[in-house]
Order: C-alpha cells, then structure tokens, then sequence
C-alpha cells in the first residue's frame, strides 16, 4: 500500500503541477496577444477550462492525502474517544461509497459520450497529426473527442476512491486520527472567545 501511494502521490502532484502551469501559461499568452496584437487563440477558454478541471478533480483526491479538507465534526466531539473513532469510520466508509457511486455515474457518462462521438467545439488535432493520418495532400481538421479531456471525471474519482481506502486503512490501524483538516466546534469555540475579550476591551 505504501508503494503504490508514493506512486499516486507523484502522479497526483506531477498532474496538478502540468495543469495548473499550463493554465496559468495558456492565460497569460492569451491577455498578451489579446491587449498586445489584437490577436488571439480561439481554443484558450475551452483548453483552460479542461486544464481547471483536471486540477480541481485531481486535487480533490490529493486533499484527502494531505488531510487539508474542511469539515464539521461538532456532533462528533460529543462523545467519547472510542465512539469518534467509530464514527470516523463509519464516515470514512461512506466517503468511500459516495466516491464509488460517483465512479460509476462519471464512466458511464464517459462511455455515452464516446459511443455518440461528441467532439470539442473549438479543439483540433494538431496539423502534424492529422497530416501524419490523412496525409498532407488530404489534411483536414479534425475535433479532438470530448472524452478525452472529460476523461478527468473517471481518473480523478479513482483517485479520490484510492485516497479515501487509504485513508480508511490508516485510520483503522492508528496511524491517521482524523478525516478532516477543520475542527469546527473547537474553531467557533475560539472565535466566540476572541470576540469576547475584543467586546470587553472595548
């Protein structure tokens, strides 16, 4: 388990760091031809966007890893040690079952969206491949497949799902207290107390 997570854990970080440098690449190339030279690419939105996505959706899965998710575990510092346990557990599980849930619906819309063969509105396969398939007496432009670059809803909740049994495991054995980053009753509790003592200096 620990091997395979070091080689999720550099997949993960590779992928967000490609993504979010060519967003940020993309963008600014974009506002430079645009303010610059009154040009600009047609497919920088569309190819951004699927660059955000791929981030968010990875990152998602890399945030359950570094235990940097937000949560309200009010309800759940009420009781006892041993029973907190059983509920992150418990909770845990059923992160893992929504993971799967969502793993199914994401390729079996995928799978739809390849066999009706939707393409992208403004992505192209580069001229070098397309002459390299058609040749260059026959070139012609063609769409890049939308499942391809929506392929980041199956890859990200497999990651997610990895994560989540991952993190399951660690909590089981003792080597994770937690599934959440955020302590909710223990933050408001301070906040309240800040406010407090600022009221009464005041």
């Amino acid at each position: 388990m620990q091997s395979v997570g070091q080689v999720v854990n550099r997949i993960e970080e590779g992928l967000i760091s490609f993504f979010f440098a060519a967003m940020v690449l993309i963008t600014f190339l974009q506002v430079v031809l645009r303010y610059c030279f009154n040009e600009g690419f047609v497919w920088a939105l569309e190819l951004t966007t699927y660059c955000f996505a791929w981030m968010v959706l990875i990152g998602i899965s890399w945030g359950v890893k570094v235990n940097t998710h937000l949560g309200v575990d009010a309800f759940v510092k009420l009781f006892p040690g041993r029973v907190q346990r059983a509920l992150i557990l418990f909770g845990c599980l059923c992160c893992i079952a929504y993971a799967a849930i969502l793993l199914i619906g994401a390729w079996e819309y995928i799978s739809k969206i390849y066999r009706i063969g939707i393409a992208t509105e403004d992505l192209y396969v580069p001229r070098f491949l397309g002459e390299l398939i058609h040749g260059s007496q026959g070139y012609e432009e063609i769409p890049i497949p939308r499942w391809i670059p929506y392929s980041a809803l199956p890859i990200g909740l497999t990651l997610l799902l990895f994560r989540f049994v991952q993190a399951f495991w660690l909590l089981l054995t003792g080597r994770r207290a937690t599934l959440i980053a955020g302590h909710e009753a223990e933050e408001m509790a301070e906040e309240a107390k800040r406010g407090g003592l600022a009221d009464a200096g005041r």
